[in-house]
């Protein structure tokens, strides 16, 4: 396809694939998008073990490497150990949590407070891993190997990652949820500005996809003709081709691809998606101090109630978040009912478009029929006929 996405990347078609699976990143890439794996969490060693198996499973292919540089975050700056945070965890964080648990009979009292819950989350600030202290780290590993993209999501990438792409040849890529933070973007030298709508799972902002992408497209004349990624609940072919008809280059998904057979998603949480509506997502700080939207369960609807705390800031909701979400994942996986209800994952309100279970190289090429015979009944308007 004729698009500045394809040029700039070496793709054959604009549709970039966000996943925190290796398998995913190689077949999106393979089939003509672009994979890209989120290295969140991951170690500088574990991460070389993944993009050494994507470079010996992507046939060539392009792909890059999403990181997590947030722009606010408690401590930054302030070079505080993971004891130092613990110790701002209200202890009605940690009963509230075993609480949500009990009441669904998984045993919680380790959430509670005591040296195995320390130890959990110790572990859970690392699911910010490389978006604290170590993305330079990770970053390193990553330009070691035929990376064709790097983006970062929660704000502007700093001025060293900017230059470690351009040093490295490599398109740095940015996720806004506003206008104004387009912009900023911009104005720092982003290469791709990747547009999410509230609809998008994760991380998002208040505005629509509909309204955002057209709004940044006006926004950035004057700065050039800055690539444009859109993103936001869009997993269908007919959607990618809106949103190029609104101004974007192509299109950034990460949902469609959650219930496919490679994904690293539980089988549990594959049926839940397959079944889901539009409805059946909920934008919550729940899980990170960050507004980010995942699938409905008793757990986040715990956490929105009258009676919860306020979620802490970003990184201590996620010390208190994750190793309860681990046990739940843990038992879910083992049959535990109360567990299996409790589960949830990150997913966009485009999940009520997505009713089977199929590969992620099928996925792209839906994606591509979707496409065209959007593209044709588009045309269709203009026919004589």
């Amino acid at each position: 396809m004729k698009s500045q996405i394809c040029d700039l990347l070496g793709i054959e078609f604009p549709l970039v694939a966000f996943s925190h699976c290796r398998d995913v990143v190689a077949a999106v890439s393979k089939a003509g998008g672009m994979g890209v794996l989120g290295a969140v969490g991951l170690t500088p060693e574990k991460l070389e073990i993944e993009l050494n198996w994507i470079d010996e499973h992507v046939d060539g292919k392009p792909y890059g490497v999403d990181v997590l540089v947030p722009n606010s975050y408690v401590g930054k700056g302030e070079n505080l150990s993971t004891d130092d945070l613990r110790a701002m965890i209200p202890q009605e964080h940690r009963e509230f949590r075993a609480d949500v648990l009990e009441q669904h009979d998984l045993d919680a009292a380790d959430l509670r407070d005591n040296e195995y819950s320390r130890k959990l989350e110790t572990n859970s600030n690392g699911v910010l891993g490389a978006g604290l202290d170590g993305a330079k780290e990770v970053l390193e590993v990553a330009f070691a190997h035929p990376i064709s993209l790097v983006a970062n999501a929660l704000g502007v990438p700093p001025k060293w990652m900017l230059e470690m792409g351009k040093a490295n040849n490599v398109p740095v890529a940015a996720l806004v949820g506003a206008k104004q933070h387009a912009v900023k973007q911009a104005e720092a030298g982003v290469d791709i500005i990747v547009v999410s709508g509230t609809e998008g799972g994760g991380h998002c902002g208040s505005v629509s996809t509909m309204v955002l992408v057209p709004e940044v497209r006006r926004a950035l004349k004057e700065y050039g003709d800055v690539p444009i990624l859109a993103a936001g609940g869009i997993c269908t072919g007919e959607q990618m081709a809106g949103v190029m008809a609104m101004g974007a280059d192509g299109v950034w998904c990460a949902s469609v691809f959650l219930p496919t057979t490679e994904a690293e998603t539980s089988d549990n949480i594959k049926e839940k998606m397959i079944a889901a509506s539009s409805s059946h997502t909920v934008r919550s700080k729940s899980r990170t101090g960050k507004h980010s939207r995942q699938l409905s369960s008793p757990w986040v609807e715990a956490w929105e109630g009258k009676d919860a705390p306020e979620p802490l800031p970003m990184p201590l909701q996620t010390m208190v978040s994750e190793p309860a979400l681990k046990k739940v994942a843990d038992q879910a996986a083992i049959g535990h009912e109360g567990a299996k209800q409790l589960e949830t994952y990150w997913v966009g309100q485009g999940i009520g478009l997505v009713n089977e279970t199929i590969t992620a190289g099928q996925t792209v090429q839906k994606f591509k029929e979707e496409f065209i015979d959007s593209y044709e009944r588009i045309n269709g308007f203009f026919s004589d006929n």
